[in-house]
């Protein structure tokens, strides 16, 4: 469980993170002593996975690092400033600089540009050549990748506070202020571009869309509803990044529901109750989901129906699923890629990475699919 708490009163965020990264710091890691890691099955692998290549871009720290993927390359980043530009297909390093400070988040582009978070609220942009663009400064600390598209850079802040920047100038143009509840989870809700609007996932479980250029909102949808007695029984954050697929936009919260929306109007198309802290993946037949006990399931786009459900990774934290061919890949808190069938979950292949845990979503990038640990490394696996 990762907890952000605010303290009443005072401008200070209480870090309380998960079991996979400061799990000494976790007051409810006590409660959780039963709940050991599942042990690896015997896999008689009936696909073949091999590792393409390996890139060392820095530790990620407290923070969760995205690669992002910019036509046939993908651009990552680290803690300490790194940031890169590779071949996707063979690891090729273009270029490698590093930010006079350190980062807290990233990366987001358009094609065009490159944004990243900075400690403290800094915001910095890059052309595709690494060169420095503009710098800017939001209120608070800086957990999500920030979103480029139509001529802008959105940024949202732990304090909730969402700001749209011009991508060419660096000038604000907008910002949009919504209320946070008292608790919620220490991780990274992302967002996501679709035409002249961003759709942004929400603490206390909700995704709100707000128009590209001028932050209107165009609609407000709760996938997760607070319910219980108490403040941490009421948390229910959406975890990831929503999915858009086709005129679908999918996501799940923790103690919610998982669901598909409209994302033109984000009126309702099905939901089920689920409890996730990571994103879902979304494919022309599937929404694939990872619960807060660690079972992988999938469920049918059109209607929400239950596919399959593997519960043979419990407690191992598997990170946001990515659906590629035949097979959906989950990272794991030792750095292990477990491939599972789309049809039926079965186990398929498995890979390792560095043996640190695998908190950034994954990425498709070409025959490849791309995992970034908490250690700084950058893996390439092969499906063949």
């Amino acid at each position: 469980m990762r907890i952000t708490q605010k303290l009443a009163g005072a401008a200070v965020l209480a870090v309380l993170a998960g079991c996979s990264t400061l799990n000494s710091l976790n007051p409810f890691a006590s409660k959780n002593k039963g709940n050991e890691p599942a042990p690896l099955v015997e896999l008689k692998g009936s696909m073949a996975v091999r590792t393409a290549w390996k890139l060392d871009i820095g530790k990620a720290d407290t923070y969760i690092f995205a690669p992002a993927l910019v036509e046939n390359t993908v651009v990552v980043a680290g803690a300490d400033g790194a940031i890169a530009r590779v071949e996707a297909a063979n690891g090729r390093q273009l270029w490698r600089i590093k930010a006079d400070t350190s980062l807290t988040a990233g990366v987001g582009s358009d094609g065009n540009m490159i944004a990243v978070g900075a400690i403290k609220g800094g915001v910095l942009t890059y052309d595709m050549d690494g060169k420095l663009l503009w710098k800017a400064q939001v209120s608070s600390e800086i957990l999500s990748s920030p979103v480029v598209g139509q001529g802008m850079v959105v940024v949202r802040s732990v304090d909730n506070r969402i700001v749209g920047f011009d991508a060419k100038t660096g000038e604000k143009k907008w910002t949009v202020q919504r209320v946070s509840p008292p608790l919620s989870l220490r991780i990274a809700p992302g967002m996501t571009v679709i035409d002249k609007d961003v759709i942004i996932a929400q603490p206390g479980g909700k995704l709100l869309a707000l128009n590209l250029t001028t932050g209107a909102p165009r609609w407000e949808v709760a996938v997760g509803e607070s319910r219980g007695a108490t403040e941490l029984e009421r948390v229910t954050d959406i975890g990831g990044t929503p999915v858009l697929f086709e005129k679908d936009v999918c996501a799940a919260s923790y103690q919610g529901r998982v669901g598909c929306f409209d994302a033109a109007t984000g009126t309702q198309k099905w939901t089920k109750q689920f409890s996730s802290d990571v994103g879902v993946a979304v494919d022309q037949r599937f929404v694939f989901a990872v619960d807060d006990k660690g079972a992988v399931s999938a469920f049918s786009r059109e209607a929400g129906a239950s596919a399959w459900k593997n519960d043979k990774l419990g407690y191992r934290h598997p990170s946001t699923p990515v659906s590629y061919g035949r097979a959906v890949a989950v990272g794991d808190y030792q750095g292990i890629v477990h491939f599972l069938s789309r049809e039926d979950g079965a186990f398929l292949a498995r890979a390792a990475t560095d043996g640190s845990p695998i908190n950034a979503a994954p990425l498709v990038a070409g025959s490849n699919l791309i995992f970034q640990t908490q250690s700084g490394t950058v893996t390439a696996i092969a499906v063949e």
